[in-house]
């Protein structure tokens, strides 16, 4: 079982820059994929950005040149890096971790809140 803890959340005026933590509690050199998603009350789950075992990275299109997404592996935590805020970046945002194998497994942070707004 793996317990993943966000926090950094909190509320930035536009323009502002954030950066959330999802401290895992186990080495994350176990965990395959390491992922962002975020929720509007009322919307689907999106994905934000993830970044794979090896390093690579993909974003979501409306995040991509503003957000970066890293792992420590020694600290056991993935980060999101957010710049340039949005109003429209306001959510609830979770921390997602993969372990693959012939049963691939998820599990999920309990979420941080962003809210962006003058």
């Amino acid at each position: 079982q793996v317990q993943l803890v966000e926090s950094g959340g909190g509320l930035v005026q536009p323009g502002g820059s954030l950066r959330l933590s999802c401290a895992a509690s186990t080495s994350i050199f176990s965990i395959d994929d390491m992922a962002w998603y975020r929720q509007i009350p009322g919307k689907e789950r999106e994905l934000v950005a993830v970044i794979f075992r090896g390093g690579s990275t993909n974003y979501a299109d409306s995040v991509k040149g503003r957000f970066t997404i890293s792992r420590d592996n020694p600290k056991n935590t993935a980060y999101l890096q957010m710049n340039s805020l949005k109003p429209e970046d306001t959510a609830v945002y979770y921390c997602h971790a993969i372990i693959r194998g012939s049963v691939p497994v998820d599990y999920w942070g309990q979420g941080t809140q962003v809210t962006v707004s003058s």
